[in-house]
């Protein structure tokens, strides 16, 4: 009780500016829209299906190649079955990007996480085609298939 006292007279005189009063803080204020947060995440274990090849432009390299993954079933006779799904991978991050067209090879097991995009590609005859690719924001190397 001593101390609050003493600590009351010293701020007694003290003028508090504008700046620490209750009604600073409680102000509404034009706070832009609420954004919502969102997830966009893919991890990938498998291996690679080819040799990494470097697109795009010298202004906005990527280097893009292909991952397998399996999934193992008893299919209706019985029968264990292995079902593969082929991805597209592209990696835009410039280390990543160089480390994986410089070592990444055919066959090569790696764990990739990185996330999904959607795109749209047009042929030499004018044709789209909707492209599905997973954007590598990091991969894992395992030992090379030799």
């Amino acid at each position: 009780m001593l101390k609050y006292k003493v600590l009351a007279n010293m701020f007694k005189n003290i003028k508090f500016t504008n700046q620490f009063t209750r009604n600073n803080y409680t102000q509404e204020a034009s706070l832009p829209n609420k954004i919502e947060k969102t997830i966009n995440k893919v991890t990938l274990l498998g291996r690679v299906g080819a040799d990494p090849q470097k697109r795009g432009t010298d202004d906005h390299p990527v280097v893009v190649f292909s991952l397998a993954t399996h999934q193992n079933y008893i299919n209706s006779n019985e029968e264990n079955t292995q079902k593969t799904d082929w991805h597209r991978i592209v990696v835009f991050k410039p280390g990543l990007r160089d480390t994986v067209y410089n070592y990444l090879q055919k066959g090569q097991r790696i764990h990739v996480s990185g996330r999904i995009m959607y795109g749209e590609l047009k042929d030499e005859s004018g044709n789209s085609r909707t492209t599905t690719s997973i954007a590598a924001d990091d991969i894992i190397f395992f030992n090379s298939k030799n």
